[in-house]
């Protein structure tokens, strides 16, 4: 069955490529974006009925079969509803800043191997790029909250981006030690540097760097308990507080899509991505006559099916955080951001270059 599948779709690969480049860059695209929207979509129906059962409630269940449909019932809503641009704000900017945060968003999935052939764009700087892509995604949120001439955005904004800089030099020192043992900035061959078991995964020797990387991840997507720039109880809902309609289910869709990728990175980079946690050594020599052996081996092997269910994972921990943990005050988090993990990964990575200086696995196994 594996090498059905892997046939079809290099038969499919090589019609695509027989087209001029535009389309086929065009039909990749929508190749990624439409599950990916349809993913954000019912990420946030997924949100909404775990968290409901988790606190002993129903959650959505009126518009569909098991409230299914209610997703695109809010989006029909968001779709019809006034934009509302507030007196005396930048007209300009006040648009612009949602389409920035939105394309920044999901730009950087340009990049995102989703197995050892399904990426975009292939490139050596890959991590690079996805670190200016996220970067740049403080822009739309400083603008949105300027342009909107309202204190509680403005406040909102100010909030979100601290907290974003404060996180990101965590996160940037964690990627160092994923580069130090990779020796590669290219996202497939940090994922191929991890070939084994589970436990030839990064998780392993960067166990404290994974830790930071995560809440550092959590901490940039103004997810809780960091969703400071969105306490209700001071700044009402933050630097998106002027925006109503599109313009709000924008900003909306690229919160959602940044923790899908925050979520891919952390298995990407620490847990090996589309690698099968269990390592058979040569799983051509086996002969397979049986059907259920061959579905067996199918699961069992390489493939993108286990980069969806690590990042599965992940994004069910988004919403485990929301619903367990309360929320931090500002100078908590300021505090966590500086004085604990920004240290802390200046410390592993010291220990990291100190044990391949002296060549001590399993950073050489």
């Amino acid at each position: 069955m594996f090498n059905y599948i892997n046939n079809i779709f290099n038969t499919l690969s090589a019609y695509f490529y027989d087209l001029s480049s535009l389309p086929y860059t065009l039909i990749l695209i929508g190749m990624i974006m439409v599950p990916l929207l349809t993913l954000v979509a019912y990420y946030t129906y997924a949100e909404r009925k775990i968290i409901a059962s988790m606190q002993g409630r129903l959650g959505p269940n009126v518009v569909g079969p098991k409230g299914l449909m209610q997703p695109f019932a809010d989006g029909v809503k968001l779709f019809f509803k006034e934009i509302v641009i507030p007196t005396d704000s930048n007209k300009f900017l006040f648009l612009l800043a949602p389409v920035i945060t939105f394309t920044v968003a999901f730009a950087a999935w340009a990049v995102i191997p989703f197995d050892s052939v399904m990426v975009l764009s292939n490139i050596n700087a890959g991590l690079l790029y996805i670190l200016a892509m996220t970067s740049l995604g403080i822009y739309g949120i400083i603008i949105a909250g300027w342009a909107s001439n309202s204190k509680y955005a403005l406040l909102g904004a100010m909030r979100s981006a601290s907290l974003i800089i404060a996180y990101e030099i965590a996160m940037g020192f964690a990627l160092v030690g994923v580069i130090m043992i990779s020796g590669s900035l290219n996202l497939g061959d940090i994922i191929n540097a991890q070939k084994g078991s589970i436990f030839n995964w990064l998780w392993v020797p960067l166990f404290p760097l994974f830790i930071i990387y995560f809440i550092a991840g959590v901490a940039e997507t103004n997810r809780a308990p960091f969703d400071v720039a969105e306490g209700e109880s001071e700044l009402v809902a933050g630097f998106h507080v002027e925006y109503s309609g599109m313009g709000f289910a924008v900003f909306f869709i690229a919160e959602y899509a940044n923790m899908i990728l925050i979520s891919a990175l952390t298995a990407i980079l620490f847990f090996g991505g589309w690698l099968s946690p269990f390592y058979l050594e040569d799983l051509d020599s086996f002969q397979i006559n049986d059907q259920i052996n061959n579905l067996l081996l199918f699961f069992i092997n390489d493939g993108l099916h286990w980069f969806i269910i690590k990042t599965f994972f992940f994004m069910f921990c988004f919403i485990w955080f929301r619903a367990t943990f309360p929320r931090y005050r500002y100078d908590q988090i300021m505090r966590l951001g500086w004085k604990i993990l920004i240290p802390l990964t200046l410390i592993w990575i010291f220990v990291e270059m100190i044990l391949i200086y002296f060549k001590v696995g399993p950073w050489f196994t």
